[in-house]
């Protein structure tokens, strides 16, 4: 029989391999060597196959090391609702912005004297940490900012996070904010392991961090060298009244760091905007000698306070931004130029080019927008031209350069006719450029709708792939978006790589998605510059697709989010034979959605009202409770007028707080706005 003692051998010997993997993975100060650490780690797995044999599952703990091998493998991961958004960050790219950045927050704080605490832009992964009573439960990606993806079971496998927090002062629910990146070393022992096996390499470590990341196979994920840094804190619940949270960035820093976090030893508190530009300058001129890569520095103000004062607009801090580095261009020669038709019809000249390493990968084509930018920039087929690429923003050809010009360039005109079907092709006068008339006429257009359709936040396929749509389209499978619905066990798996199973499960989906919601039947649609947000608006106010198909553009105009531009793009929609025509095959096939219930004026105590949400709902969704006051009768602006009735001010608000007050508009929280919907 076990005896009672393995259990505390197991938690002294998880704590002691933990204190090690610390030094070794995040402080890089290994204090015994590799042969001592495997024969810790070998003792300890010994012990837990002891315990489980002697049905004591419960004595291996969800933070033992031996527990970050990776697990199951998911069939896809599951989405998670941040508590409060991860947000973006404000650009600057020069001396003179960086300087008007320094003023701005001088003005906010009333010329209060602040400190900037200064830290390096990783290239790599946003991701949220969540930690109940110092355990790791759940890891989440930025997302949209609003919700991003259950990576849990992947993240547990990176050694550089924590599975349990050090020490005992830590609130009893912390969520922790960071960068997931692949140092340079790994990455280009991944890639030399990646062509060994005679498999695809990776273009840059972020794409490999990426990558990794989002295996559905966390043993994958656990064979990447990933790492992480922290760089701020999320939801905060339980704070312990003896030794509350630091009230400056850069003592949460070393408080992080304190609980076994790692965070970016380059960090620094600085003094002015002066030292900012000296800061950067010196991280700039020692970037390659980092272990990772970066593109620019971070600069924040210090005083947590005074973050709150200084607030925030639309997705972004006023008191952060984002020093970018300058892009990185290179000079290639441009071979040709081909056109590429979107889902909407869009013709978007590519130029081809002969390939050069720029920005971190390679660069094969890169965008010409449209035949007035060409035109600006003097580009011709052959000529030498420069390619710049600045982290993920696609490649752009800058300009020609004239002195390399040979004589045989030819200048290029965008055609008249889509490359594709054949169809005119026209330019509004208030556009920049040429659209395909063929419509769904167009393969390339029906291959981008289909792809649209089938989207995660449209109709929601499973399985349901770019490259399997394209193989459908081009064996002349699906001709429109409600063909989908009529695919056979048999067509799909005749299809690459796809066998019985994979046909399975796509026939399973497809039927899965007939259950939706008339807001996401409308988005999936695809009409020009209907998005999520106006898609909802409109199954709000007309409660059923007939009512939306009757509707005239100056009543549509009447929706929160439709004016003229869109009013006469979603007229012009449902006023097309063909459109009509898959819209019934659509309905025929089984789709469906519940009754979104009209209220009665009288129960609608926000009718005649403009609404106005800022800051951040920890309790509810902004999509819902935009739905739910929509539904109450109100119009949702974006924006604080004389005309607002009411701003409903969540956690963080800024500008639009202080307008709403300045002109003396009713401001209510997130609480009374939640009594006000259980009251109706």
């Amino acid at each position: 029989m076990i005896k009672i003692s393995t259990q505390k051998q197991i938690q002294q010997l998880s704590e002691t391999i933990n204190y090690h993997s610390h030094r070794y993975y995040v402080l890089d100060d290994p204090e015994i060597p590799d042969s001592e650490y495997d024969k810790l780690f070998r003792q300890l797995e010994a012990l837990e196959a002891e315990a489980l044999e002697a049905q004591h599952p419960e004595w291996v703990s969800p933070d033992s090391p031996t527990q970050r091998v990776g697990g199951e493998v998911l069939k896809s991961f599951q989405a998670v609702t941040h508590q409060i958004p991860m947000l973006s960050l404000s650009n600057a790219f020069s001396t003179e912005e960086i300087e008007d950045f320094s003023r701005r927050i001088d003005d906010l704080l009333d010329h209060d004297v602040f400190k900037i605490a200064a830290e390096p832009k990783l290239d790599g992964l946003a991701i949220s940490l969540r930690y109940e009573h110092g355990i790791l439960i759940q890891a989440a990606t930025r997302g949209d900012g609003q919700s991003g993806e259950d990576v849990t079971q992947n993240v547990r496998t990176i050694h550089a996070v924590p599975l349990k927090l050090s020490g005992s002062d830590y609130p009893r629910i912390l969520e922790v904010r960071g960068e997931i990146f692949m140092p340079k070393k790994g990455f280009a022992a991944l890639n030399r392991s990646q062509i060994n096996k005679a498999e695809k390499t990776f273009a840059n470590p972020r794409n490999a961090a990426a990558g990794s990341l989002r295996q559905l196979d966390s043993k994958i994920t656990a064979s990447r060298p990933l790492d992480m840094f922290c760089y701020s804190l999320g939801f905060i619940d339980g704070e312990d009244p003896h030794k509350p949270l630091k009230n400056t960035h850069y003592e949460i820093f070393q408080q992080l760091a304190e609980w076994g976090l790692p965070v970016c030893p380059e960090v620094k508190l600085l003094d002015d905007w002066h030292a900012c530009i000296e800061y950067y300058d010196s991280i700039l001129l020692h970037r390659s000698e980092l272990p990772y890569e970066i593109d620019g520095v971070v600069y924040k103000v210090d005083n947590i306070q005074q973050q709150k004062k200084a607030g925030f607009i639309s997705r972004a801090p006023r008191w952060a931004i984002a020093h970018k580095f300058p892009a990185e261009e290179a000079l290639t020669t441009l071979l040709n130029i081909d056109v590429q038709v979107g889902r909407t019809g869009a013709l978007t000249p590519v130029a081809r080019l002969a390939p050069v390493f720029v920005g971190g990968v390679t660069v094969t084509n890169a965008t010409l927008h449209n035949q007035d930018e060409i035109d600006r920039k003097n580009v011709r087929i052959g000529d030498t031209v420069i390619v710049r690429r600045a982290g993920d923003v696609i490649p752009e050809v800058v300009t020609s350069v004239l002195s390399k010009r040979p004589d045989n360039t030819r200048a290029y005109k965008m055609p008249d006719h889509c490359p594709i079907c054949g169809s005119l092709a026209e330019r509004n006068n208030d556009e920049a450029k040429s659209r395909c008339t063929g419509g769904l006429y167009c393969s390339a257009q029906r291959k981008e709708a289909i792809k649209h359709f089938a989207s995660r936040k449209a109709m929601d396929i499973d399985g349901l792939g770019d490259k399997l749509v394209e193989q459908f389209v081009d064996a002349e499978i699906i001709h429109d978006i409600a063909d989908l619905f009529l695919l056979s066990k048999a067509q799909i798996s005749s299809m690459e790589r796809m066998g019985e199973k994979s046909a399975d499960n796509l026939i399973k989906a497809i039927e899965i998605s007939k259950q939706t919601s008339l807001a996401k039947f409308i988005y999936a649609l695809g009409i020009r510059e209907v998005g999520e947000s106006t898609a909802l608006a409109l199954a709000n106010a007309y409660k059923e697709l007939a009512a939306i198909k009757r509707a005239d553009i100056e009543d549509l105009q009447e929706v929160s989010d439709v004016g003229p531009i869109v009013a006469h793009n979603v007229k012009t929609f449902f006023s097309q034979p063909h459109n009509i025509e898959v819209l019934d095959k659509l309905l025929a096939s089984g789709i469906n959605w519940p009754a979104i219930h009209t209220r009665e004026a009288k129960q609608q105590p926000l009718a005649g009202k403009t609404i106005v949400l800022t800051g951040s709902l920890s309790q509810m969704n902004r999509n819902d409770a935009k739905a739910r006051l929509i539904e109450l009768g109100a119009k949702v602006s974006a924006s604080v007028s004389k005309n607002t009735s009411i701003l409903i001010a969540g956690e963080k608000a800024g500008s639009k707080l202080k307008k709403a007050n300045d002109l003396g508009i009713q401001v209510m929280n997130e609480n009374e706005m939640l009594n006000l919907f259980q009251s109706t």
